[in-house]
């Protein structure tokens, strides 16, 4: 049962609280939303989100695969690489990150308008 405060907005311990703790991160959506197109290594990673540090964006891709919302995949070659893809969890964030794209670019048509 949630709880209701005395301004009737749910308890903070909601689950939209649960759910921005997962994707409030920084880098958090732009990783999300490269990986939505499929599996990346690192630095095509690197390449797409070019003003996130590697060892920020070392520690996100780790928090993110923790808490299952991406899997870390080791792929035989030589030398060894690592490639990043969304487990399900992960997709289930898309049409969030999809509707939060949208509403930017309609933000910026309109600021470029004025």
């Amino acid at each position: 049962m949630t709880m209701i405060r005395k301004n009737r907005m749910p308890h903070p311990m909601c689950p939209l609280s649960d759910c921005m703790a997962f994707i409030g991160g920084a880098w958090t959506p732009m990783i999300l939303w490269y990986l939505s197109t499929g599996p990346r290594r690192f630095s095509e990673l690197r390449a797409d989100i070019p003003l996130v540090s590697a060892k920020v964006l070392t520690q996100r891709l780790r928090e993110l695969e923790e808490r299952g919302i991406l899997a870390r995949c080791v792929l035989q070659s030589s030398p060894p690489a690592v490639e990043y893809a969304l487990t399900s969890l992960g997709q289930e964030f898309m049409p969030v990150i999809q509707a939060i794209a949208e509403v930017g670019q309609r933000l910026k048509d309109k600021t470029s308008a004025a």
